[in-house]
């Protein structure tokens, strides 16, 4: 399973619904999970975004399926972006950016 970080803005919609309904946020995240991704962390911010949530994925496509059907709805605006744990980047970094480990040789 892969990470991914979302930034999310609500709407003008979209703020109405949070503040008569606050606890429309855990449905939408019932939502993500029965769309195949997983809420592992959430957090409200203060500054251009409104939340921060990190999610789990098998893929770029299940997020971005996620992204676009919440986007779709109108009440939020999104930011995806992949995330590698800092560990795994120094790894990657140490053996030359590549994952089989073979510095400066072309796949064949």
């Amino acid at each position: 399973m892969s990470l991914y970080i979302m930034l999310s803005s609500l709407s003008d919609s979209g703020r109405k619904v949070l503040r008569e309904r606050p606890g429309w946020i855990r449905k939408v995240n019932r939502e993500v999970e029965r769309m195949g991704a997983k809420v592992r962390s959430q957090w409200a911010v203060l500054g251009p975004y409104d939340f921060v949530t990190v999610l789990e994925a098998p893929d770029n496509e299940t997020v971005s399926r996620v992204s676009i059907e919440l986007g779709a709805r109108g009440s939020v605006q999104m930011m995806t972006m992949a995330a590698i744990p800092l560990e795994d980047f120094i790894a990657r970094l140490g053996r030359g950016g590549r994952r089989d480990g073979k510095r400066g040789q072309k796949p064949r």
